[in-house]
């Protein structure tokens, strides 16, 4: 019986939802770096699908997509999963309480080609035991020779031990042979001891089998005439009594383990879901299937207890309303990142890095050199191509020159000339052809609370005023109602054009007129406000909004 295995945990390195270039870069760089000054395992995540531009940059340099976590809330994975092996259902009674006591459980889960056919429980075992006086139960169970014979701890002298007994009864030899002639059934078990007209009777009333106890000899006569019947012969070294109590343990497990709606629970089952469905259970243990239903342990109530939380680290982000699904369940290690700090709580120290950078992926940059970990060219690719896109190519008021410093040395590592590559890039970004007005909206999206006011705030950057202007369109119309489908107060999409260093501002909100007006000091009428110099929404925008929110 397999003992428990220690399965290795990783940590995720996961940006914000509606992940920007920054996000997905800085989670994909970090999660490398740290495998490469650990040597343990950490995973690149995302917690939402990418925008045109981060899928351009991916494709450029060949990297692939991380993987995708909609939710880090714990599940069944992250419970200590008992990794007991499914036993056969045609194991004895006797084999299935040995297996049980080896493991110190009292549920054993019942496989067939890995997949889960029911589940037998000491009690099952026990009632079994303790309730049915049938004789005839071993021909109902359909018992195999094999069962009894590793049962009694005996051998098979004549017959073959592959047979199923399938008719009779058990029978104690107890009479004279004159009485037993009444007694005994074609096809029926007869225990007997070492008397030769017993054993001889029991063959001529054409007996299925006969058990000689206590490892008697059986005279060479006995076994021809059995042969002959087609009576099989066990000997046993216990005692008539021993026998007939150990007997109905032989019978296979499948005759009384539970079959029919069987609970089971799938890896990725989150364990508050569960905890019900457990509680209303009388059996302790419950199977545990992969994503294609094949067995993989077992788990019980207890293991609650010891239930690990999902490890994560963040990037480019510190809002509890930007994180994963789940993350104030889950044990974060680290956040790395370049905004104001919010709302992330934490259950411990955690390493916190934040840096009053243009982007993420600098300070990835800086810690790189920091630990002497060198950088290839598609690490060095990824990181330039997150911060030529947070600093508009060095154009952002948020860019500094720590900022412009580190895009060039990446430029070189990476051997790309970086104005080329970031107007592929921002063209690829405002290429939004084939999208809807909400998937426009929503590829750069952020939501922030302020005052108890649900705030989202979009952007779309383009080198191209016509491109700007067709998104304009399309999006205008359908600003109002996706305020209304996120359940925001206010919400304001920039249009942002790289080469005048401006943005369009559509907006939409009882007071968001008022706001952007109060902001910026400006008279716009209407739903649209045009800002020369702001092309930021984590230095500019935002920050003038929250003060104008707040007066």
């Amino acid at each position: 019986m397999k003992v428990n295995k220690e399965i290795k945990r990783p940590v995720f390195v996961i940006g914000h939802k509606n992940p920007d270039t920054d996000s997905i870069c800085a989670a994909i760089t970090y999660a490398k770096l740290k495998n490469a000054i650990t040597g343990d395992e950490y995973i690149a995540g995302r917690a939402g699908h990418l925008n045109e531009e981060t899928q351009f940059v991916l494709s450029h340099f060949g990297v692939q997509v991380p993987v995708y976590i909609k939710d880090v809330r714990t599940q069944v994975r992250d419970m200590e999963i008992r990794m007991l092996e499914g036993i056969g259902a045609d194991l004895s009674l006797k084999r299935a309480w040995a297996e049980m006591r080896d493991a110190e459980v009292v549920t054993l889960c019942v496989t067939e080609n890995d997949e889960v056919s029911g589940i037998i429980t000491t009690n099952d075992i026990v009632e079994t035991y303790m309730d049915v006086i049938d004789p005839g139960i071993l021909s109902l169970a359909k018992t195999s020779y094999q069962n009894i014979v590793e049962t009694l701890d005996g051998e098979l002298i004549v017959g073959d031990i592959g047979d199923i007994l399938d008719k009779g009864k058990v029978v104690i030899a107890a009479a004279s042979p004159e009485m037993m002639e009444n007694l005994i059934e074609e096809g029926d078990v007869v225990i007997l001891g070492n008397r030769y007209e017993t054993q001889l009777c029991a063959i001529e009333m054409n007996a299925g089998c006969i058990i000689v106890c206590e490892g008697a000899d059986v005279a060479k006569t006995i076994r021809n005439q059995a042969r002959e019947h087609g009576t099989k012969i066990i000997t046993t070294p216990h005692d008539t009594f021993v026998v007939a109590r150990l007997i109905n343990q032989s019978m296979p497990i499948n005759y009384v383990m539970k079959k029919d709606n069987v609970v089971c629970f799938h890896m990725d089952d989150y364990i508050e879901d569960i905890q019900e469905v457990m509680a209303s259970m009388r059996h302790r243990y419950f199977p545990v299937l992969d994503k294609n239903e094949h067995y993989v342990g077992m788990i019980s109530r207890r293991n609650f207890l010891g239930a690990k939380k999902k490890q994560l680290i963040l990037v480019d982000h510190n809002e509890k309303n930007q994180a994963v699904n789940g993350a104030d369940s889950a044990d974060i290690l680290e956040i790395i990142d370049h905004h104001r700090l919010r709302t992330i709580e934490t259950s411990g120290p955690v390493f916190f890095r934040n840096q009053p950078l243009g982007s993420t992926c600098t300070i990835i940059y800086l810690m790189y050199k920091e630990y002497g970990v060198e950088i290839d060219k598609v690490t060095a690719g990824l990181l330039l191509a997150a911060i030529l896109s947070d600093t508009l190519m060095f154009r952002s008021p948020t860019c500094t020159a720590i900022d412009k410093k580190a895009g060039e040395e990446l430029a070189l590592i990476a051997g790309v000339n970086y104005e080329e590559f970031a107007k592929e890039m921002f063209h690829a970004g405002s290429n939004l052809s084939g999208k809807t007005a909400s998937e426009i909206l929503h590829q750069d999206f952020k939501k922030f609370t302020v005052d108890d006011m649900n705030i989202g705030i979009g952007q779309i950057n383009s080198m191209s005023a016509e491109e700007l202007l067709e998104i304009k369109s399309k999006v205008e119309p359908e600003l109002k109602k996706a305020a209304e489908d996120d359940g925001l107060d206010m919400l304001f999409f920039m249009l942002t054009n790289i080469i005048d260093e401006s943005s369009e501002v559509l907006f939409t909100g009882a007071k968001s007129q008022y706001t952007i007006n109060s902001a910026f000091g400006i008279n716009a009428s209407g739903d649209k406000a045009t800002l020369p110099g702001v092309v930021s929404r984590k230095k500019q925008l935002l920050p003038a909004i929250v003060e104008a929110i707040q007066n």
